[in-house]
């Protein structure tokens, strides 16, 4: 966790008054793998209220965004190649029962309306935050190159739409849910 990304500590604070116990990672020193180079932190290890275990990376962004002087209405879900691979390489590191997601926290604008009942629609410090998830296996499956020069991935609209989720869903309802389906 990088406590100087805003969007890092609003995310604790969400995961805090949520009363969900986690893990902030240290992002001052990258691990390195016997026989291999560094590799990028994750953000959080989230254990949610259902037995489910997140190993977390922070997307923050803003809605709508802006390209020049001009609003982006596209609910942004890119990340760099590195972030997928290294999210992949600690959920494998991890084990079974833990799953790699990267959770999207976007900052609305003031003209954004959304209904008050919205799923993990939450304000702080007077900024107005909807969270929400993917999980990187998903994510990897689906993502499509977005700038090679940069590194950097995306999903497409129709995938982001089948595979996003509020992270209530993850953090409430996936420990659940897969042990139900298992047995």
């Amino acid at each position: 966790m990088d406590r100087a990304n805003r969007y890092e500590t609003a995310f604790e604070e969400y995961l805090r008054q949520r009363g969900l116990p986690y893990i902030a990672v240290d992002e001052s020193r990258r691990a390195i793998l016997a026989g291999g180079g560094p590799l990028k932190s994750l953000d959080f290890i989230v254990y949610g209220v259902k037995g489910c275990r997140l190993l977390v990376d922070v997307k923050g962004r803003k809605y709508p965004g802006k390209s020049g002087d001009k609003p982006r209405t596209t609910w942004e879900c890119w990340s760099t190649r590195g972030d997928v691979e290294g999210l992949t390489k600690w959920q494998e590191i991890f084990g079974d029962g833990f799953d790699g997601a990267f959770v999207f926290m976007y900052e609305l604008g003031p003209a954004v309306i959304l209904p008050a009942d919205t799923p993990d629609l939450w304000e702080w410090r007077g900024k107005r935050y909807l969270l929400r998830a993917v999980l990187v296996d998903e994510y990897a499956q689906r993502m499509r190159t977005r700038s090679p020069k940069w590194g950097t991935v995306g999903l497409p609209v129709a995938a982001f739409r089948e595979c996003v989720k509020p992270l209530w869903e993850l953090t409430h309802l996936r420990g659940f849910m897969e042990r139900v389906n298992s047995a």
